[in-house]
Order: structure tokens, then sequence, then C-alpha cells
């Protein structure tokens, strides 16, 4: 009998070479780099290429997450019917130069209506990458191995984004200090990361299966939500629903507001310019960021031995201290904002982390699809509304606006999930793997 193939303690599935497996490994650091990299460095655009003011840039940077948010929800019906058709390598491909195409364009806009076209654009390439990226992990596996996929995924998507936070929003700081000036450097860097992902796409045309896997019925959008919706009865699905409206939209502020916060109190009273600015506020996200990628094992352990619904609660409870705890900081710059930074790295994992396994064991198996489908609409939605809405705070109010607005939310589904916790109900472990339970 020949072994199974193995990377990383994960069965590789018949046809699956090690080397696909190590490509999809990359593309999920290289993915989820260019997906942070954008948001962290926008803040920088609307100051030194638009000169736009930092009483409007919140409610900006809102209608720019808004924008790529729509974006990738109108994709959400089609990119799978797309990798059935024309395979996974294709989709993934075409999404990173979309991706390329975004953040070329983006230094040389001329204004706000340009820079949320640009998000359009940069939003449907976000959404290819995630798409396959969930795909891929199922395809390239065995079923037993498929929990270990996803958290080998998440494990280098994390590594992805501190490069992006660490090293990337760095560069124009860098070209900045080799003579460049400003403008000039914004645009080179931007072009530099563009060529880098084209560059990327081209390596994983070359290593990621060109197999395309039979194709699965694909449910239309309207049978999605509906059978999706009705689920809403069972309160687990609920609280899982209610906990993803929160938990998307986490990850959103922090990359976007908190760049925003840190950059513009930088040059206004940090005596930092655009790019010194921008750079530290990369280290500061960078912190909550690998503080979110060590914690993440914390939570899957936690979800193993505790009831999933008490670990939603928990969760979102940590969530919302972590964000209200922003209203304590007065200088973005201080050591203060470096503990606040870890706290929201907690939160942030915390949230995302605990929602999708509640509703997995909650979902029967044949509508489990069309549960996560709108469970991802219920995320689209909580970053629309909680950008929108946090971004007009953070012009009218205080920068630690959006945060509230996070915080509050997540005050508001644990108190849900403390009302509805005793009347969840765990289906039968054969229902959630959608299959028999072998005789005793």
């Amino acid at each position: 009998m020949t072994p199974l193939r193995r990377v990383l303690g994960t069965y590789l599935a018949d046809g699956v070479t090690r080397a696909n497996m190590w490509a999809l490994l990359a593309l999920a650091a290289a993915g989820t780099a260019v997906i942070s990299f954008l948001p962290s460095a926008q803040p920088h655009i609307l100051t030194t290429i638009l000169g736009l003011p930092e009483s409007r840039q919140g409610t900006v940077v809102g209608l720019l997450n808004t924008a790529a948010e729509l974006a990738m929800v109108a994709s959400l019906a089609w990119y799978g019917a797309l990798a059935d058709r024309f395979g996974r390598r294709v989709i993934v491909v075409s999404g990173l130069l979309l991706c390329a195409a975004g953040t070329a364009m983006f230094p040389f806009a001329t204004d706000t209506a340009v820079l949320a076209a640009l998000r359009v654009v940069f939003g449907l390439g976000v959404a290819a990458i995630n798409a396959m990226l969930s795909t891929i992990a199922v395809d390239y596996v065995r079923s037993r191995s498929r929990g270990a996929s996803y958290g080998l995924v998440g494990f280098f998507g994390g590594l992805g984004a501190l490069v992006a936070v660490l090293v990337l929003v760095r560069l124009p700081q860098t070209l900045e200090a080799g003579g460049m000036e400003p403008v000039q450097a914004a645009r080179t860097a931007f072009l530099l990361i563009a060529a880098g992902i084209v560059v990327t796409a081209g390596l994983l045309w070359l290593t990621l299966s060109p197999v395309r896997p039979v194709a699965a019925e694909r449910v239309p959008l309207v049978r999605l939500v509906r059978e999706g919706v009705a689920l809403v009865r069972d309160p687990g699905v609920a609280l899982s629903y209610a906990a993803s409206f929160v938990a998307r939209a986490d990850l959103a502020i922090v990359v976007a507001f908190m760049s925003l916060w840190i950059k513009n109190y930088g040059t206004e009273h940090g005596g930092l310019s655009g790019a010194e600015a921008l750079a530290k506020a990369g280290a500061v996200v960078g912190v909550s960021q690998m503080v979110a990628l060590l914690c993440a094992p914390l939570f899957g352990w936690l979800g193993d031995r505790m009831r999933r619904q008490d670990l939603v609660v928990l969760a979102q409870v940590v969530a919302a201290l972590a964000y209200l705890s922003t209203l304590l900081v007065s200088d973005p710059l201080g050591p203060g904002m470096m503990l606040v930074a870890v706290l929201i790295g907690v939160g942030e994992i915390a949230a995302i982390t605990t929602a999708g396994p509640l509703l997995a064991q909650q979902a029967p198996a044949a509508v489990r699809g069309s549960a996560f489908g709108v469970h991802t609409l219920c995320g689209a939605a909580g970053v629309m509304v909680i950008s929108a809405l946090g971004g007009a705070l953070f012009d009218a109010w205080r920068p630690a606006g959006p945060f509230v607005v996070a915080g509050v939310f997540s005050l508001a589904v644990a108190c849900f999930g403390l009302a509805v916790r005793r009347r969840v109900r765990a289906r039968a472990e054969a229902d959630v793997a959608g299959e028999a339970v072998p005789a005793a």
C-alpha cells in the first residue's frame, strides 16, 4: 500500500502533491499580506496624495470599506461557479491580478470617488482570494485533515498579515529615507508591491494544481439566503450569525481605523512625516496581529473543552472590553496604545475563531453551505454598518469612535448569547459531520 503524502501533519488528497500544498500555504501568506496592506496604507494616500483634511478621513475610510464590502458581497454567488468551470487556479490568479491593478492605481487617484472605484476592483480580487483559500483548503486534503488544513491556512495567513503591517507599510518611509519625495515614494512603493503581486500570481499558476475537481451543486443566491435565514429559529445559529456580524467588522476596523488614528496623531502632534507615522501605525497594528496569531490556538483548544455557545459569549465579552479600552487612550504613540493593541488582538481573534465552529455544530449537513453563505452575508453587513457609523464618529466625536461602536455591538451579542445559551442544543455528531455513526 502506497503511504499517504503528508505536509505539516495534513494528509493530502489523491492527485495533490506536496508542492501544491505548499503553494496553498504560500497563497495564504501572500494573499493575506496583500489584503492587509491596502487598508493599512490608505490613510497615507488620503493625506499625501489627496491632501484630504483629517476631519473628513474617518468618513472616507468608512466609505472605502463599504465599497469594498459591497463588491465582495456582489461576487459571492458566482466565484464558486466560475472555479468549478474554469478551475481554482484561474480564479486565484485572476483575484491576485485584480488586487495588483487596484494597488498599482491607488496612489494615482485624483479624488475619493476614484479611490472608491479602485477599492471595488481590489475588493473583487480579495473576494476571489478568500473564496479560493477556503475551497482549496478542502480540495487538497483528506476529510480527516480538514480542520488541520484550515488551521495551517489561518497560521500562514497571520504571518502574511504581519509582513504587511511590519514590512510593506514601511516601504514609503524607506524610499523617502533614500531621497525620494513623499508623493513619488508612495507611488513607487505601491507599484513595487503591485509588481510583487503579479510575480506571485505567476509562481502560483505554476505550482497550484491545474486539476479541476468535480463540480459540486451550486446553490442560487436567493435559495441560499432563504435556507440560511430559515435556520435562525435555532438559537445557536442565530447567535453565530450575530457574532459574525461583529467579528468581520472587528478585523476591518483594526486595520483601517487604528492605522488612521495613529497616522493622523503622529503627523499632527508627534512631529512625524506621513511615511514615518504610517510605519509607526504598522508597528502597533503588527503587535495586535502577532497577539492574534499567538492566541488563535488557545481559542481552538477552548473550543474542544467548552460548550461552543459559552465560548462565543466569552469571546464577545473579551472583544467588547478590548475595544472599549480605547476610550482610555489619549496618546496613541505612547505605551498605553501598545497595551490596548495587545487586548484588541486577543478580542479580535476570539470573535473571529468562535462563531464558525458554533454554526458548524448547529447547521444540518444538507444546508450547511447555505448557512455559511448567510454567515458571510452577516459579516459583510457588519463591516458596512460598523465602518460607516464608526467612520462618522471618528470625524465627529473622537478617533476611538469605531472601536466603541464595535465594543457596544459585541456587548449586545454577549447579552443575546447569555439569554439563549441554555436553549442551544448541539446537533448529533453524525448530523454535524454528514455521516452515519458506526454501530458500537
